[in-house]
């Protein structure tokens, strides 16, 4: 089932509450940065409705905390790393793999006019 779910769409995310209303920090933080490159079409999983996928979900990536990101059914990380990627640039690039241009590219391109 999980595998399923990784795999449906190109950027899945796994968090606490739903993108409307993240139920902590580190969730919330995940899909502002989302929002920020404007990335809204994203499948995300509220871990707090379902115990079970909870915990399979920790499971199945060997990671221990939520809020979890996929790209391409790739397990990327979590808020942390997400932040990391974001700050450095990576995530840009990650995105325009997936064939999603950044808004903070439309952002550069206008600061350069």
């Amino acid at each position: 089932r999980l595998d399923g779910l990784v795999k449906k769409d190109k950027v899945v995310v796994f968090l606490k509450g739903t993108p409307e209303r993240p139920q902590c920090g580190f969730s919330n933080a995940v899909v502002q940065i989302l929002r920020l490159h404007g990335v809204r079409d994203y499948a995300a999983y509220n871990v707090l409705d379902d115990p079970e996928l909870r915990q399979g979900i920790k499971d199945y990536s060997n990671w221990p905390t939520i809020p979890q990101v996929y790209l391409n059914g790739e397990f990327v990380g979590g808020c942390d790393i997400l932040l990391q990627m974001h700050q450095n640039g990576d995530l840009v690039e990650e995105l325009k793999k997936l064939g999603i241009r950044s808004a903070l590219l439309d952002e550069k391109d206008q600061d350069s006019k």
